[in-house]
């Protein structure tokens, strides 16, 4: 097992940010590894440290301004290659067909619920290791 997972945090509110950080804690499950942050405010920030590599998993607000997280989504896996699984953060669970069709393997609703963000983040991170082994 690799000693820290990136994950990338894309919202324009730092309180989502914070949520998502303190969901995760130092990692979100015993047999996943210790988790890094990378904050992003703007789509142009994902892009580019997207762009830099070394993301394990991408974390989206759908509810972000001025493009949400479902558009940002749809655009990296368009654009990135090997894109990172996304996690999307949607405003309500009327909301899981968006997150179908911006391609995110997994979706949370917000406010964030520390045990099902953690189980997703979690599932994600095994599924990458897997992926990697």
């Amino acid at each position: 097992m690799q000693a820290t997972a990136t994950v990338l945090v894309y919202s324009d509110d730092a309180n989502t940010r914070e949520q998502v950080r303190l969901a995760t804690g130092r990692r979100p499950a015993p047999d996943v590894p210790l988790v890094k942050f990378v904050e992003c405010a703007t789509p142009a920030a994902v892009l580019t440290e997207l762009d830099r590599g070394g993301i394990d998993v991408c974390v989206l607000d759908g509810e972000a301004v001025p493009m949400g997280g479902m558009g940002v989504c749809r655009q990296i896996k368009d654009e990135i290659y090997n894109c990172p699984p996304v996690l999307l953060l949607i405003g309500r669970p009327q909301d899981a067909w968006l997150a179908t069709w911006s391609r995110a393997e997994a979706a949370v609703t917000l406010p964030v619920e520390p045990v099902d963000f953690a189980d997703a983040l979690a599932s994600l991170l095994r599924r990458k290791a897997l992926a990697g082994a």
